[in-house]
This record gives C-alpha cells, sequence and structure tokens, in this order.
C-alpha cells in the first residue's frame, strides 16, 4: 500500500527574511529566504508535502513608503494597500519559490514550488473596521496626516511623540478565495506558498463581486484558517524563538516544551504570558487549528524545524 500522504501548513515570520535593521536589502532578503527554505526542504526530503504561508510587513511598509516618495513626482501615483499586498506577495513568494526550487534541486527531489497570489474574504462588519489599530507607512507631520484624512479617508493617530501614522483594521480571515486552486496543487504533489502577509483582504460587495480593502489580515490567523481548510496533519509557525515561554522577558521566564489545548487556552485567558503583538497572535492561531480537529502544532524558530520535527526541541501543542 502507498504511504499516506502526511500534509503540513508552515507559516513564517518576519525574521525569515529581515533578520535585522542592518540587513533590509533585496539581496539580504534573498539570503535569509534561501536559509529558511533549506530547512523547509529537510520536511520535504522527511516526505511531508507543505504549503507555506509568510508575514510581508516590513516589505509592504518599504512599498508603501516608496510610493509616498514616488508620488511627489507628477504623474506618479500612489499604490492602494491592497495591492501592495499583492506586490509583496508576488516579490516574497519568488525568493522563496526559487530559492526553494534550486534547494530542492540540489538534492535530487523532484518537486514543483508554485506561488498563488492569495485573496483572503474578510467581513465588513467586522468589528476591527469601526477601530483601526494595525499602523502602516512612514511617519508624517500632523498637517500632512490631518490633510490626508480629510481627503483620502485615511485614520491617522499620533505615535508617542514620533510624528502620525496611518493606521488600518486587522479583521479576521473568514475564507481563502483560491482553496481550490491551492488544494488541487497540494493534490498534486506541488509546494505551494499562499496566503502570503495574511492574503489580500477582499470584501464581498453583495452581488458576488469581491473588491480589495484597505486593511492587513495577521499572517498566522490565516495560515491557520489554511491549515484548517485543508485538514494538514502539521501546523508549524516558524517564528523567532526556539520555544514558547510563559512569563516571557520576566525572572520566573519558563520555557515550554508542550502544552495541551486547553493549557493553551487558559494561559492565553491569563493575559501576562503572551504578548498580543507577538505570541499571542500564534498562541490563538494554535488553538482555533486544535479546536477544528487538528493534531499537531509546533512553534519553533527556522533552523530548529528539523530537530523540532523529531522531538527535540520546539513547542509542541497538541489535543487534550
Amino acid at each position: 500500500m502507498p504511504t499516506p500522504r502526511k500534509v503540513a501548513v508552515v507559516a513564517i515570520g518576519g525574521n525569515s527574511l529581515i533578520k535585522d535593521a542592518r540587513h533590509v536589502s533585496i539581496e539580504d532578503q534573498y539570503e535569509a529566504a534561501r536559509e529558511t527554505t533549506r530547512h523547509i526542504a529537510d520536511m520535504i526530503e522527511a516526505g511531508w508535502e507543505v504549503a507555506i504561508g509568510h508575514g510581508n510587513g516590513p516589505q509592504v511598509g518599504f512599498i508603501l513608503r516608496r510610493s509616498e516618495i514616488a508620488a511627489r513626482v507628477e504623474g506618479i501615483h500612489e499604490i492602494p494597500l491592497d495591492v501592495c499586498g499583492a506586490d509583496s506577495q508576488g516579490a516574497i513568494g519568488y525568493m522563496l519559490q526559487q530559492n526553494l526550487q534550486n534547494v530542492l534541486f540540489q538534492r535530487g527531489v523532484k518537486k514543483n514550488v508554485a506561488t498563488i497570489i492569495t485573496q483572503v474574504l474578510v467581513d465588513r462588519l467586522d468589528p476591527a473596521f469601526q477601530s483601526p489599530t494595525k499602523p502602516i507607512g512612514g511617519f508624517m507631520d500632523g498637517a500632512e496626516a490631518l490633510r490626508r484624512r480629510d481627503e483620502m479617508g485615511w485614520s491617522v493617530v499620533e505615535d508617542a511623540g514620533r510624528g502620525w501614522r496611518r493606521v488600518v483594521p486587522s479583521p479576521l480571515p473568514q475564507e481563502i478565495v483560491e482553496l481550490d486552486t491551492v488544494k488541487a496543487l497540494i493534490d498534486a504533489g506541488v509546494i505551494v506558498v499562499t496566503v502570503g502577509g495574511g492574503g489580500i483582504p477582499v470584501i464581498d460587495k453583495g452581488n458576488g463581486d469581491y473588491i480589495g480593502i484597505a486593511a492587513v489580515i495577521d499572517k498566522d490567523f490565516a495560515s491557520s484558517l489554511l491549515a484548517r481548510a485543508i485538514r494538514a496533519d502539521l501546523f508549524l509557525i516558524s517564528t523567532a524563538v526556539e520555544k514558547v515561554a510563559l512569563s516571557f522577558g520576566r525572572p520566573e521566564q519558563r520555557w515550554l516544551d508542550r502544552l495541551t489545548l486547553s493549557e493553551a487556552k487558559r494561559y492565553l485567558a491569563e493575559g501576562v504570558h503572551f504578548a498580543k503583538g507577538s505570541m499571542g497572535p500564534k498562541i490563538q492561531a494554535v488553538i482555533w487549528y486544535l479546536e477544528a480537529g487538528g493534531q499537531h502544532a509546533i512553534i519553533t524558530n527556522p533552523e530548529n524545524i528539523g530537530r523540532a520535527l523529531r522531538g527535540e526541541t520546539g513547542t509542541h501543542v497538541v489535543p487534550d
């Protein structure tokens, strides 16, 4: 009998592409992507079918900044946020796709890799649209911020004395528009890069037409939705730390090798262990995956993916 296929969703964070503030060039990002894809190639060699999600926050920030600067030239227009997301999906997908294809070829693994420009449906009535909180783009002075608010409908906030910034909503992902295509590629044995940056946020106008909207979807939430939708055997979140910690950064900090679903929910609810802007969304994404019938989630850093799969490190989260 043929060996059953094992399917994993791997969500890679910004550290997989930008190591630090001194290494942000395209060449630096390409080299970081090469290192990350080596570890994903180890999974593929071990028999895993893989769908890769990724962050895009810094890259979208760069695109927006370039757009703002270029718009000072007559005849050059600024780029809408949803199109910035699409641009970043293509560019990051290219770096991951080419590097992974190269590594697999060097190892004699006959696998194709494809990037899907992915739309993700959000609810136009999501409460996030009433209170935008996600800062994007560069800093502005107060006069420019108020002008853009009045002329372009932006939500703007003053940022701790450093200037003004645009803020956008971060709604929950509801549906992956290209899901059938992603499934077909995985079934055909293709490694898929998808839901980049959480996906391009779109809403249904009410007549079946989708339209892009200025918002940002959490990439771990979107990757969790993907893992649930394709019934992945493993949901792996690659981040900046080897393991999850309780009371992170405090004297009583404690690293975790294993968590059950109920423990993860309890620790998250306590509100003191997992920061809202970093580990909190990752734990929530894992909880949703396990609640939907998922069997195994791992949180670790890129260089320890192989060891984590062997049970040697990482934080493993399992059903009760």
